[in-house]
């Protein structure tokens, strides 16, 4: 069988997404936020309000985890909760200043290792790399079946 490289997207993509969080967290490890921390603060930081519920589905992790990491990063200083005014069950997460002077920072420091990663590649490529993988994020986010029913359209199409 003759390939197009297509039978190892997975794990090019799966790679491609551990060595850019393993070069981000070395070069942001002096700033002393996990891992963690980091992708939580960066979701409050672009979804200001945001509820621990919908920060749990975000960060495709438990409720209870949510709430220990907001926890620890309301005592640092990082973030504070606020009851949402219709309802005072909800609690909301904002950033902190010392947070959104950090995020500014970590976009920095993000901006850097993807130029890094990106060395050797052109313009025109990177363009056509974020396209695809906008489309590719876009066919997954519909769900299985709407994506099934696209190929078969497709192929419909093309015979």
């Amino acid at each position: 069988m003759v390939s197009d490289g297509i039978d190892r997207l997975g794990f090019l993509i799966h790679d491609v997404q551990r060595l850019l969080r393993k070069r981000f967290e070395t070069r942001a490890s002096g700033l002393g936020l996990s891992s963690a921390q980091w992708r939580l603060m960066v979701r409050v930081a672009k979804e200001e309000g945001v509820t621990q519920a919908r920060l749990a589905e975000l960060l495709e992790i438990e409720p209870i985890s949510v709430s220990r990491l907001v926890d620890r990063m309301e005592e640092g200083g990082w973030i504070e909760r606020r009851a949402d005014a219709a309802d005072r069950r909800v609690r909301m997460i904002f950033p902190t200043a010392k947070a959104s002077a950090a995020y500014a920072e970590v976009k920095s420091l993000a901006g850097e290792v993807y130029e890094e990663s990106l060395i050797g590649v052109s313009p025109e490529d990177r363009r056509v790399l974020i396209r695809a993988l906008d489309v590719i994020v876009k066919n997954l986010a519909d769900g299985e079946a709407s994506s099934l029913e696209k190929i078969k359209n497709a192929e419909g199409a093309a015979a």
